[in-house]
């Protein structure tokens, strides 16, 4: 379950697929046109995603996917495993993770990332830590098997050496695997694009508190949309990073906010302001398993593909 995008304004609030922009200038009205297309997509999509998921199965002739799922005993790993129990297209052969226990899940040993453990997988699920993924990638590159890669937190040069991984294996990546995450991401380019330089930007999100990393991948992916929209290299446009701030400014770059506390499975808020108004677009997230299902689409989507590097984004077809 999700929420998506409001936005507010200094005297008044606004919805982004109303009528109101009528009283904005032309760019707007052109914005506004751009939001109506997007939207209309991503019905279509949401059609095809809900409805058509089971014959895209790729042809495969109903044979199940052979999976492995690296960082099993995260939250994200448990969650997998369990959305794989409802879904008829795959079989769990290999669960990997950093320690090892006697204990089986599913009647599956657990086992460190070696060449054995995922010698018969025909794609790997990796929701763990950037050195696990590429003790993984590597493995994987040798051995031909798809990854779909839903752990967050890489360098640059790290997100560079998965690029080079891509050119022998078919790799998804993406910091975040919500259909309603990546039409926010595509918006936030709309909207940086469309409200030029004087609209300042920021990022706030909000995490359960066991997540370690910050931002998060996903706010970190809606800064790349906002540098996207503004043609401007996203490295050069990171601003200050805080934790726990009840309130942060904006910057001329942008700058992030990260809440760590309780149990809450993920909420990203991006805003642009001119001084003079602010626009906001919000996403909740209620329920990780949006997050899972998505990953088990990326994973079908991928057994068809070429060696490459894909995204969320390339399977939604925007």
């Amino acid at each position: 379950m999700e929420k998506l995008i409001r936005g507010t304004g200094s005297n008044n609030s606004c919805n982004f697929f109303n009528s109101s922009f009528n009283s904005y200038p032309s760019r707007f009205l052109k914005f506004q046109f751009k939001i109506k297309i997007i939207f209309k997509k991503f019905i279509d999509l949401v059609y095809n995603y809900c409805f058509h998921c089971d014959s895209f199965i790729f042809n495969l002739r109903m044979k199940k996917i052979n999976l492995a799922i690296t960082g099993c005993f995260g939250r994200m790993g448990q969650q997998i495993i369990k959305s794989v129990k409802s879904d008829k297209s795959f079989k769990i052969i290999t669960l990997t993770d950093n320690r090892k226990i006697k204990k089986k899940i599913g009647g599956v040993k657990i086992n460190y990332n070696t060449k054995e453990a995922f010698k018969k997988a025909n794609l790997i699920i990796d929701f763990s830590v950037p050195k696990c993924t590429f003790e993984v990638l590597k493995i994987a590159s040798e051995q031909n098997k798809r990854v779909v890669i839903g752990t967050t937190g890489f360098t640059k040069k790290e997100e560079k050496l998965i690029y080079k991984y891509s050119k022998k294996i078919p790799i998804l990546k993406a910091g975040n695997m919500s259909l309603g995450i990546n039409l926010l991401m595509h918006l936030t380019e709309i909207a940086s694009n469309s409200l030029g330089k004087n609209f300042l930007s920021k990022i706030f999100e909000i995490h359960h508190k066991y997540k370690k990393d910050y931002p998060s991948g996903t706010a970190l992916m809606l800064g790349k949309g906002i540098a996207k929209g503004k043609n401007m290299d996203f490295y050069n446009l990171i601003g200050k990073k805080y934790l726990n701030k009840k309130n942060f400014p904006y910057n001329k770059k942008i700058n992030f906010n990260s809440i760590r506390k309780g149990e809450i499975i993920g909420e990203h808020e991006v805003k642009f302001s001119s001084g003079k108004e602010i626009i906001t677009l919000n996403h909740e997230a209620f329920d990780r398993a949006l997050y899972s299902e998505g990953a088990l689409s990326a994973a079908k989507w991928l057994m068809k593909k070429k060696p490459g590097l894909y995204s969320m984004r390339d399977l939604m077809n925007f």
